[in-house]
């Protein structure tokens, strides 16, 4: 798909790999919607809206992407980006860990990343197809290696992301006979605000654990691969890591 001029929707798009994704996009002439609980500054920046929204809302992200295909037109593209990771052991020094901390991590990365891209499928099946194959959008999912690797104290994050990449493929065949492509990538690990608050002795042992090259990986290498799956139209149904070959540890 030539992303020119299309409409590229993104969530968690205020920083990080989303806000990488947003900037790339932006760069070579989309026209994004930026979904996200923190709304930056004001940008004059007339390609780029954004939009206050809780992925887990389904009223309010519903009403979000109508007023997206009111401002922008034609939503063509879905980036999920949004997500949260904090750590509990299963059983810790206080006692279990609270059920309520496991079902907020999946309600954002599991079931927000759902939500969002089955509205946003459902604007791209309304549409009028864009090739002769009948391409009408495609949607882009997040997980982690932690769904394949995931450490000591990542039972929550690993299921949501476990589940992120195990509905890959049932949805790609629910929407892929109607011209919507569903790919999800895998990032190891990478420089984003969540790690620049860790300490160099941490974030150390993750470099020397990825193969090549030895350093965690960047966010505009993540915003290039999301670009290549939107180009590539025989990329359909995948689950893609980009983690530099690094094979996680327990710990």
């Amino acid at each position: 798909m030539n992303i020119t001029d299309k409409v590229v929707v993104i969530t968690g798009g205020a920083s990080g790999l989303g806000g990488a994704c947003v900037d790339w996009f932006v760069r070579h002439g989309a026209k994004v919607a930026v979904l996200d609980r923190r709304i930056p500054d004001p940008t004059a920046d007339p390609q780029i809206v954004y939009l206050e929204a809780d992925v887990t809302q389904a009223d309010s992200v519903a009403a979000v992407m109508d007023k997206i295909a009111e401002q922008l037109g034609e939503i063509r593209v879905c980036i999920n980006c949004a997500g949260i990771a904090p750590a509990g052991k299963t059983v810790g020094r206080d006692g279990a860990l609270a059920l309520d901390k496991f079902r907020q991590v999946i309600d954002v990365n599991l079931i927000g990343s759902f939500n969002v891209l089955r509205l946003a499928a459902e604007k791209m099946l309304a549409l009028e197809p864009l090739d002769a194959d009948g391409a009408r959008g495609v949607i882009i999912n997040t997980a982690s290696v932690a769904a394949f690797e995931g450490q000591i104290g990542q039972a929550a994050y690993a299921a949501s992301k476990g589940g992120v990449a195990a509905m890959t493929l049932p949805i790609a065949r629910d929407l892929g006979p109607r011209g919507v492509r569903v790919n999800t990538i895998a990032p190891g690990v990478f420089e984003t605000p969540m790690m620049a608050g860790l300490n160099e002795e941490f974030v150390k042992p993750l470099e020397q654990a990825v193969q090549f090259p030895k350093r965690l990986g960047r966010a505009e290498e993540f915003a290039k691969l999301a670009a290549h799956i939107v180009d590539n139209d025989y990329l359909n149904g995948e689950v893609i890591r980009l983690d530099g070959g690094i094979r996680m540890g327990p710990r």
